[in-house]
């Protein structure tokens, strides 16, 4: 029997009665609860958690083997009978851990981009995820489910200058999101390096973020003195001329030993053999030895 709801259901699945079996969603979307065994639901490709903590899944599935699946998964059925999860991925594995053969589900019937949409929507909303994943979510919506901006604010429940500020990430280098991913630096930090353009000086800041456990407000202060000072490259002093180079490395590969040649402006200068023990400086010797008496 089709429970038929004036208005939609909002942005969740909240407010559905216990003994709601089937319902519908939009005009095009419907659901209904069900119990699908576990061996017949496959991952979600659109999922935008990568990786789950193994320490966080067994304490969930501790919990589910206590107290069962409480809140059921969200799946559509595929055309072969299979399921594919919309979200739930995290309560999937920890039943699994658990011991379970099958888990409560809402079956909703719904379209690629329809469950793209849903399946982003609700992890954003749900599960714990870290800052470059949820900007990961964000670019996906507005890419693949072609969303504006504000369409985007509305559906996640986030004001427009939260979406932004997590995009912004994507823009971030390699390695400042790599370091936010890991949780080596918090959001606040990466929003401070985001100003900070020139990616010497970025990095520089990183790398005393997470060397010295800086607070945010450091960061601030770092990336605000960087954006003061023009950035000058840094004049190498001492640099040999050609002829003392091209001496230093002959050198180097008569005696397969370090050389180091350094000359003044003036043209006082040193010449530096390094030897690692008594029998290597034997050996030097006698190369150079050998070198004078020709």
């Amino acid at each position: 029997m089709t429970n038929k709801k004036s208005g939609g259901l909002g942005r969740g699945l909240s407010s559905i009665l216990p003994d709601t079996k089937e319902f519908e969603v939009s005009n095009t979307v419907t659901a209904a609860i069900s119990t699908i065994p576990l061996d017949k639901i496959e991952a979600n490709p659109y999922q935008p958690r990568k990786e789950f903590a193994p320490e966080a899944l067994e304490e969930l599935a501790q919990s589910i083997r206590q107290q069962g699946v409480i809140t059921p998964v969200t799946v559509r059925k595929m055309p072969d009978g299979t399921y594919q999860l919309i979200a739930g991925e995290r309560r999937c594995r920890a039943s699994q851990l658990a011991g379970l053969m099958e888990v409560p589900a809402y079956v909703r019937v719904a379209t690629d981009n329809q469950m793209m949409e849903m399946a982003l929507v609700e992890n954003i909303q749900r599960e714990n995820l870290n800052a470059m994943e949820v900007a990961l979510a964000y670019k996906a919506l507005i890419e693949e489910c072609r969303l504006t901006h504000d369409q985007l604010s509305e559906k996640v429940g986030k004001n427009r200058s939260t979406i932004t500020n997590y995009l912004r990430l994507l823009n971030l280098p390699a390695e400042t999101q790599l370091a936010l991913s890991n949780d080596q630096i918090s959001m606040a930090h990466a929003r401070a390096l985001a100003g900070v353009e020139d990616v010497t000086l970025h990095l520089e800041i990183l790398h005393a973020i997470i060397d010295r456990h800086l607070s945010v407000h450091q960061a601030e202060e770092m990336a605000k003195n960087a954006k003061k000072k023009p950035v000058v490259a840094v004049k190498k002093r001492g640099e040999l001329p050609a002829v003392h180079a091209a001496a230093q490395s002959r050198l180097k590969d008569y005696l397969q030993s370090s050389v180091e040649i350094k000359r003044s402006q003036r043209g006082k200068g040193s010449l530096t053999i390094l030897f690692n023990s008594d029998s290597d400086f034997d050996r030097i010797m006698s190369l150079l030895e050998t070198k004078g008496g020709k």
